[in-house]
């Protein structure tokens, strides 16, 4: 990460006093508490690299960076696509994966191949995404609901993983809305199950990225989840921010997804503002298309140097990127279209590189929020909280259409 500091801000002094003690997942110790969320399509090797070597340069260990979600069933099949996002480069420690099932069993076998081969350190279960494709499987922020479901998973999760020493943890929202809440009895479960931390995305699946995070729905929880932490989640855009989140909320931690979208420097921030610093990264033009190249070189080695496939991932990041910057529609849409890394090259050349950072402009909220959303859940899926033999046939073949990565 090459973004320079506001020299204001560098002059600073320093409280040194620590916000938060480090995390402690299992036999993992997190110096920094704060956890990269993930995102399809956002958090693999390539940014992932790029948000640990900015947490790391501010001289503190780096916190929790999360690989994209992988199915259960794909692992189980052994998809090269699945094993290529339970990849990790060498200097990735500890490595966390995030693993999606419906399945017990399943899910078990696939936290059991990933434990057992030592392909992570630390196992995430998504009981959170709001996906339609997901959340009408039964899958998702929708399985809570059915709570002896949501026990076995975690109890099978966990009894797999516990002879090889990989602690197992929960992320969660709220309910699938304000009327089917399961949060609170979600935590108490997964505590008793031998989950080793729960992280709560202060929405509901109806919310699905809209609206304000309910941060106070944390607070709930910590207060129910006693005796492993609690991690808070949602609109976190800043490092002052995530302060605030644990100051109202008690939380152990943080979370952050959207908020790092084209700004892999705010782990940076992060690690400064836990250990009681006030430097922030403020990174001029210049210093972002530094990051934007470094990160197409890397998205090359990530798919093993297909330089076309490594630019095409990268488009999507641009106006992450270049949000708040003085950069006009034809150069955006230019970069958006790059093809091979000597055009990227020369398109960012082409920029005014000695643009200052924009200030607010490149704040807040990052990705689109759009709107609430009517859950969509398999038929019948609100009539109890119960999962019947019926639906245990039905949740089977769910699990085999997800496959594939």
């Amino acid at each position: 990460m090459t973004a320079t500091l506001d020299t204001k801000d560098q002059a600073a002094p320093a409280t040194g006093e620590r916000v938060l003690p480090p995390l402690q997942i299992g036999p993992i110790t997190v110096d920094t508490p704060v956890v990269l969320a993930p995102m399809a399509g956002v958090t693999n090797t390539a940014f992932r690299t790029l948000c640990r070597e900015a947490g790391a340069s501010t001289g503190h260990d780096p916190g929790l960076y999360v690989a994209e979600m992988v199915t259960s069933r794909a692992l189980v099949e052994r998809n090269p696509e699945a094993l290529r996002i339970v990849t990790f480069g060498p200097e990735e420690q500890p490595r966390s994966v995030q693993v999606y099932g419906v399945d017990p069993a399943t899910v078990a076998a696939a936290v059991r191949l990933i434990a057992a081969e030592d392909r992570a350190d630390h196992v995430d279960l998504n009981f959170g995404c709001p996906v339609p494709k997901v959340t009408r499987k039964g899958g998702g922020g929708a399985l809570p609901w059915k709570r002896q479901l949501f026990t076995d998973i975690v109890r099978a999760a966990v009894r797999a993983a516990e002879p090889y020493g990989v602690p197992v943890t929960v992320k969660m929202r709220k309910g699938i809305d304000e009327d089917h809440l399961t949060y609170l009895e979600a935590g108490r479960i997964a505590q008793d199950a031998g989950a080793a931390a729960v992280a709560l995305h202060a929405r509901t699946v109806a919310q699905h990225y809209s609206g304000e995070a309910e941060w106070e729905s944390i607070a709930r929880l910590k207060e129910v989840v006693t005796r492993i932490p609690v991690l808070g989640n949602g609109d976190i855009w800043s490092a002052d921010d995530a302060i605030r989140l644990v100051r109202e909320t008690g939380a152990d931690g943080v979370v952050v997804g959207r908020g790092c979208q084209g700004r892999p420097w705010l782990f940076a921030d992060l690690a400064a503002a836990f250990h009681g610093e006030v430097v922030r990264v403020r990174p001029g033009l210049r210093e972002v298309a530094e990051t934007i190249y470094r990160h197409g070189e890397l998205m090359i080695e990530f798919f093993d140097g297909d330089e076309g496939k490594g630019m095409r991932d990268l488009r999507k990041h641009m106006a992450w990127y270049l949000k708040g910057y003085a950069v006009g529609g034809d150069a955006r849409h230019a970069l958006a279209m790059v093809s091979t890394l000597a055009e990227l090259r020369e398109r960012l050349d082409a920029l005014d590189l000695d643009a200052p950072y924009p200030g607010e402009a490149a704040e807040g909220q990052r990705g689109r929020a759009g709107s609430p959303k009517t859950p969509h859940l398999p038929y019948g899926w609100l009539d109890s909280r119960e999962l019947d033999a019926e639906w245990e046939a039905k949740l089977r073949e769910a699990e085999l259409s997800v496959s594939g990565g």
